[in-house]
């Protein structure tokens, strides 16, 4: 906990080192104006900067580029990286005063958190046609897409739920029947961990021991967060490199026992083209899966932000979230982009996931990464 709050406040020093005392070209930077110009002038201004660079973690960046540089002329220089590739790299640039990205998708909202936003290398910002519209806790930071990973369970054999509460997993019946992707390896897995230490949810977990048991928890641990991460690991839980390969494992049919993992829900979406078994719950005691992030940003020392301005705000739409809006599972923050038919909004997710809290991750992540090390991978 120490050498995360001291890496904190380096990493916030850091940043502000950088952007005092004409650090950065101050007629440049995201920042530098704050006037609202209405959509024909951003979109001219736009133009007359030529290009837009972005980072994403997302793949599908090509497509929204193509289709960006059509409706608008602008020329787009996009990289695909993984989480922190993009965030060595953005530390590097806007850190050295060095031309990068113009913005940023970005995830694993811990590490985003403390590295980019705390050091003021990543710039908010909400379009304004879309800030009566987008719901506030996903106006800062600017939630670009929400993604969940629930409780998976292959269906050959029956359709009702197998478990309704987190804790069953923990018992004998469950043992080495249940797979989950490396969270050393998944930095969202780790996110989604962590905040199950968190006093709300750790709280949620006694409570659902207690409903399920008759009788309350005994902890051999900090809290009923622990205990639960202790005690799925220590009962077999098998753990993949992938999601793919995870729900592969889970829905191919003629199994002998009933199997069931924790990955992401889009992979329902290859039931019937690969004749796979899959069928999500919902209605898990406390926590049906989690629900993850990944943010719009501009960083600090935009060369193009205007240009980068007009790409957010058309990613926001449904036309500029098209690509993504292919599968089930994957969710605008702007609630005017439909999801697909067969799948639930983001409304229905909430109360039935656990989120992410950025600060709380990147304040504590480290010590359940110590204690998954040391405990729940224990032999």
């Amino acid at each position: 906990m120490k050498k995360l709050v001291l890496l904190m406040i380096i990493t916030i020093l850091a940043g502000a080192m950088v952007f005092a005392g004409g650090g950065t070209d101050s007629s440049k930077g995201a920042a530098a104006s704050t006037k609202v110009l209405t959509h024909d002038e951003l979109v001219a201004a736009a133009k007359a900067e030529g290009k837009v660079v972005v980072y994403s973690i997302t793949s599908r960046i090509s497509n929204a580029a193509e289709a960006f540089e059509k409706l608008y002329g602008i020329k787009v220089e996009y990289s695909n990286l993984k989480d922190g590739e993009l965030i060595e790299k953005v530390t590097k640039e806007v850190g050295g005063r060095i031309d990068g990205a113009d913005f940023v998708i970005s995830q694993d909202s811990g590490r985003v958190y403390g590295q980019l936003i705390a050091t003021g290398y990543l710039v908010n910002y909400v379009p304004d046609s879309l800030k009566n519209l987008i719901p506030r806790q996903y106006q800062d930071p600017l939630t670009f897409q929400l993604i969940n990973k629930v409780f998976i369970f292959n269906s050959e054999k029956t359709q009702t739920p197998v478990i309704k509460n987190v804790w069953e997993l923990t018992e004998p019946k469950w043992r080495g029947l249940v797979q989950f992707k490396d969270p050393n390896t998944e930095g969202v897995n780790m996110n989604f961990l962590t905040m199950l230490t968190s006093p709300e949810w750790s709280a949620k977990l006694a409570s659902a021991y207690e409903k399920l048991y008759g009788r309350k928890l005994t902890l051999t641990t900090a809290n009923a967060g622990y205990e639960w991460i202790k005690a799925f690991f220590g009962n077999g839980l098998v753990l993949g490199n992938s999601d793919t390969t995870i729900s592969e494992n889970i829905g191919i049919k003629g199994q002998r026992q009933t199997t069931m993992g924790l990955f992401v829900y889009s992979k329902t979406r290859f039931d019937a083209s690969k004749n796979l078994a899959l069928l999500p719950m919902t209605e898990v005691e406390p926590f049906s899966g989690f629900i993850y992030p990944a943010f719009l940003h501009l960083t600090a020392n935009a060369k193009h932000p205007n240009a980068a301005k007009l790409f957010i705000e058309y990613l926001m739409t449904a036309e500029g979230f098209a690509p993504w809006a292919r599968d089930v599972g994957a969710y605008s923050s702007n609630p005017g982009v439909t999801i697909n038919e067969g799948d639930y909004p983001v409304s229905f997710w909430e109360p039935r996931l656990v989120p992410e809290n950025p600060q709380f991750i990147f304040e504590h992540r480290a010590e359940v990464e110590e204690f998954v090390n040391n405990t729940a991978y224990k032999k």
